[in-house]
């Protein structure tokens, strides 16, 4: 766009903005480079982008191909960011062959800011995020994406001219207001409120949030911006510095966490000793005395080991912390009765009943090739007729059979092949393996709803530990930290060394000092990086590949210093946002939570009396014991 005009005033310009062509009968998204700008045109300010190529310059467009069977729609689902072999790495595939692209220059726009009626954050295929922009028509323009990072510029040189508020129910969406939000004299013909006419239904059937926000929720808006009271610092800060833009969410469900909250210095935290003695800590009937102080030395120090198989089941649960010795024999005996039970079942199904249960014959096949390749580095499951690895099997199957609801989904052997080589025993490996799964079952739900709110969690920590670092990972499109879901999947079974994990999971089973603590792990890995990643030529794919390249070059003290840490010095902030208390736990009552002798009596009764049921009744499957409470800080 040639500039001629005297009246003319560029207010803001980046490069490297690509327009999404959305073309949808395509079966690639095009993505054409340009420039984003905020002019003035007789002093009316419009924010207009124009391609490369109207600039007397040139520039690819760059063109995403789509998995096959998506016919061209937009990918909306979670991508997860792993392939089913666990890489992390996801590469985007090149275009074979040349698909022209329409004239770019058709999609120039520019559009008075007057009719901006809202921002929105979105995020389509491949996990690209973009800036969606509608006018006050409900017209969409194309979404921009901000290939070289700039959108937080734009929206501190947009605030000169506009307020934006962020929507009560969406906070992807950003509703936008005149600089003069005090105006209560504003009429509600200018808020539109019925301008949709007979065709409402079928627009809010089309886009329901468009429609919805572009209707009766303009007056909760408007009168939430109009009423602030004047002394409120919201307030305050837009009368202070009109050109400071507010910090916006680049992902759904965040809290705002732009508080400026000092969190202070972080503590420097020492390592203990492992727990290297187990009889002191029993009375003569064999009851643990002192379940949180055992709990305490193993989260310090972890476990001798020696010590392993036998504190392992109280810590999973397979064994209540308040039975005797006698208690422990008699729940031994009966639990070796019922897993025996369910192996019998799958046993007993002959190659043709199988042929008619998908299900299971789906189930044995992912067993069996997993089990070929898990561990194979480690003696106990080296080799071929390896016994370690008919254990393995045996027990993932008869797991199929105590919940056939989830049944087996890759990564489970990873979380069982530890406790078979620690138990040596197919059986108590077997209900420690239950007792895991009570903790980390969610993971492997066919929704990943766990898995994306443990993202969420994930970023909302980081957010208020480093913002910067949290920039830079969104400038590069890897806001959504997508290389991390392996790291929480299996808590980092395949990034540190086979005797790493097994103290980092002992560890982690303490669930001190939060049920969280395997995302202030992640925290501490990141931070540890943010020097290789920040102010250096990482993109997507490199970052990823350098993420992927820290498998087996972690320090396990370290990381677990820095976890711990880093939980220290948010629990010294007085202002700590809500959201990143809820990840912490600090909004728990701690005596809600705390375990009685009395209520572990009950367990252990409780326990008992089920798996008599259980054995006199020939049920295949009972619950496992719930493991216990953790502690409250």
């Amino acid at each position: 766009m040639e500039q001629n005009n005297a009246d003319y005033k560029l207010i803001f310009e980046k490069e490297g903005v690509y327009l999404h062509t959305n073309a949808k009968r395509s079966n690639q998204d095009t993505s054409i480079p340009g420039f984003i700008r905020i002019v003035e045109r007789a002093g009316v300010p419009a924010l207009e982008w124009s391609p490369l190529e109207d600039e007397g310059r040139t520039a690819p467009a760059v063109l995403y191909t789509k998995k096959d069977g998506e016919g061209g729609e937009e990918e909306t689902n979670f991508d997860p960011g792993y392939e089913p072999d666990w890489a992390v790495i996801s590469t985007v595939k090149k275009d074979r062959e040349h698909v022209p692209v329409k004239e770019s220059g058709q999609w120039s726009f520019s559009l008075p800011l007057s009719e901006l009626y809202s921002l929105r954050r979105a995020r389509f295929s491949l996990g690209r995020n973009f800036l969606v922009l509608t006018s006050r028509g409900g017209h969409p323009l194309p979404p921009l994406h901000f290939h070289r990072g700039g959108s937080r510029e734009l929206l501190r040189a947009l605030s000169r001219y506009i307020v934006l508020d962020q929507s009560p129910v969406d906070g992807r969406l950003f509703l936008a207001y005149p600089q003069d939000p005090n105006a209560l004299s504003q009429s509600f013909d200018k808020l539109h409120l019925f301008d949709d006419g007979p065709d409402l239904v079928s627009r809010f059937i089309q886009d329901p949030y468009a429609t919805t926000f572009g209707g009766f929720s303009k007056v909760t808006n408007f009168f939430r911006v109009a009423l602030r009271p004047p002394d409120s610092p919201l307030h305050q800060r837009d009368a202070q510095d009109s050109s400071m833009a507010p910090q916006f969410d680049e992902e759904p469900g965040f809290e705002l966490i732009t508080c400026g909250v000092e969190l202070g210095p972080r503590p420097a935290v020492s390592r203990g000793k492992p727990l290297d003695k187990w009889e002191e800590f029993l009375d003569p009937e064999g009851r643990v005395k002192n379940p949180e102080s055992v709990k305490e030395l193993v989260f310090r120090g972890g476990i001798t080991p020696s010590l392993r198989k036998e504190v392992w089941k109280f810590l999973l649960g397979f064994y209540p912390w308040n039975s005797t010795r006698r208690e422990r024999e008699d729940i031994l005996r009966v639990k070796t009765d019922e897993y025996f039970r369910m192996k019998v079942q799958w046993k007993s199904v002959t190659e043709e009943q199988e042929m008619r249960n998908s299900l299971l014959r789906g189930y044995r096949n992912l067993i069996e090739r997993d089990v070929n390749r898990t561990d194979r580095h480690n003696t106990f499951f080296s080799g071929n007729d390896n016994p370690g690895l008919a254990l393995l099997h045996d027990v993932l199957m008869t797991y199929c059979m105590y919940n056939f609801d989830l049944g087996y989904v890759q990564g489970m052997s990873d979380l069982l092949s530890p406790l078979l080589f620690v138990t040596q025993n197919e059986v108590e490996s077997f209900w420690c393996l239950t007792g895991f799964m009570e903790l980390v079952h969610h993971n492997f739900e066919e929704s990943q709803e766990a898995m994306k709110q443990q993202l969420l969690q994930l970023s909302i920590l980081l957010k208020a530990l480093d913002p910067e670092l949290c920039d830079f990972l969104d400038s590069q499109d890897s806001g959504s930290l997508c290389f991390c879901f392996r790291w929480l999947l299996i808590w980092f079974k395949r990034e540190f060394s086979f005797e790493d994990i097994l103290t980092m999971w002992e560890v982690m089973w303490t669930r001190l000092p939060c049920d969280n603590f395997h995302l202030l792990i992640a925290c501490a890995i990141l931070q540890s990086q943010r020097g290789e990643l920040i102010g250096s030529d990482h993109d997507f794919n490199t970052i990823l590949k350098h993420i992927n390249e820290l498998t087996m070059k972690l320090d396990l003290q370290s990381t677990l210093r820095g976890a711990e840490a880093i939980y220290l010095q948010l629990l010294q902030c007085k202002e700590l946002p809500l959201k990143v208390q809820e990840v912490l736990g600090l909004y728990v009552p701690s005596s809600s939570e705390d375990e009685s002798p009395d209520s572990q009596d009950s367990e252990t009764q409780r326990l008992l009396g089920q798996s008599q049921a259980g054995a006199a009744s020939g049920d295949a499957a009972c619950a496992p014991p719930s493991p216990p409470s953790p502690p409250r800080p």
